[in-house]
């Protein structure tokens, strides 16, 4: 039997906060109190916090990996590890690597090396390579024309966990506001004005021919293997009854107040960015995840694509304004994220769990995570 003991560590567990003292045996989480000890083996936390590792439900770092300058691409394996690295600095112990299954183009570079990701999630997996637990999280791009073929292609792999249905047409859900969207693909592609007119124009003709007969199939595989679902920037009430109609467990960035608060009352645990948080707003444009903190409606925080996010965001919401204490901030990156995907192994600091847990120092500025250990092993 292996045991470590971690004290005088400020230890968060779901419902509280105390300095204390941690036993861990054979990977598992055995023993919690609220006092310190003085044994000469034990590791002096010297006041960090002890947090549980954090559960990311939705990134697309993996992506940046691959390719990593305009013309680069960098060898598959080499850049899952590069990805885990990051990923696990950040104190994300368990991660969901987002992939999609489609893109507003034909032939980019996440479509072309979407199979290699997961032969390089595999491959470093297979050789002990990987220090986080990955799990796989399609992105499913409803009016891309091939993107049932790439779910069917993919739908029966073990470490499918999470599917999300998405539809990034302009004019709805994420770009309501067609001069953002305009604005966004224009900056990030170099369009002309003419070259986005015959782009927005093929957006939604494609939305038109594919979206609904592509959603009505995907669901039916995925209910048919038990797959966990997201919807994915609904912006009305009507989205989420259909989001709720299709057993959607989790709403990953509502665009609007009325569609978190309608995700949350329906059931669906609500999903917005660390980003978002971090610089106080949307990107696009949408809802503050602070506002929807605010009104009680926020339950998960994903990094989407900044992992260190993750240790930043709860922590910038405790306060009076969003009424949510140290233990409420970190289950949204913990206990919630795990319970919504169907981990009840995990999550939080609670006796009998798997031993995922972080020691991070909080300044005035910044969290930093020192160390973190996965199943009682250390990775950081």
């Amino acid at each position: 039997m292996s045991e470590q003991i971690y004290t005088n560590a400020h230890i968060v567990t779901a419902d509280k906060d105390f300095i204390g003292t941690l036993v861990v045996r054979d990977g598992t989480l055995a023993a919690i109190d609220d006092e310190n000890v003085s044994i000469p083996s034990a590791e002096d936390f010297e006041g960090d916090f002890l947090l549980p590792g954090f559960v990311e439900l939705h990134t697309d770092n993996l992506e940046k990996h691959f390719n990593p300058r305009p013309g680069v691409k960098w060898p598959h394996s080499a850049a899952v590890v590069a990805h885990d690295a990051q990923v696990v600095a950040a104190g994300i112990t368990t991660v969901y690597d987002a992939l999609s299954l489609g893109d507003i183009f034909e032939g980019s570079h996440r479509v072309k090396n979407l199979n290699e990701m997961v032969d390089g999630i595999r491959e470093a997996r297979e050789v002990g390579a990987l220090k986080a637990d990955h799990f796989l999280h399609l992105r499913c791009e409803l009016s891309f024309a091939s993107v049932l073929e790439l779910y069917e292609s993919m739908m029966d792999q073990p470490d499918v966990r999470l599917v999300s249905i998405m539809d990034h047409t302009p004019g709805q859900r994420q770009f309501v506001d067609v001069e953002k969207y305009r604005f966004y693909y224009m900056k990030k592609y170099g369009m002309s004005d003419a070259e986005f007119q015959e782009f927005l124009t093929a957006r939604r003709a494609d939305q038109q021919k594919y979206s609904e007969p592509h959603r009505v199939a995907i669901l039916e595989r995925a209910h048919a293997r038990g797959h966990i679902l997201a919807s994915h920037d609904d912006a009305t009430a009507d989205h989420v009854e259909q989001s709720a109609a299709a057993n959607m467990v989790i709403a990953e960035f509502p665009t609007t107040v009325e569609a978190a608060r309608a995700s949350h009352e329906r059931g669906l645990a609500v999903l917005m960015g660390g980003p978002n948080v971090v610089l106080g707003g949307s990107h696009s444009g949408n809802v503050a995840a602070r506002e929807l903190a605010e009104q009680g409606v926020l339950d998960i925080i994903s990094s989407d694509y900044v992992p260190s996010s993750l240790v930043q965001a709860p922590f910038a919401l405790v306060g009076e304004e969003t009424g949510l204490d140290i233990p409420q901030a970190i289950n949204l990156v913990s206990r919630n994220p795990a319970r919504a995907a169907g981990l009840d192994d995990r999550g939080e600091i609670a006796e009998g769990l798997r031993a995922d847990f972080l020691r991070v120092r909080k300044t005035k500025c910044l969290a930093v995570v020192r160390a973190a250990w996965r199943a009682g092993e250390r990775i950081v």
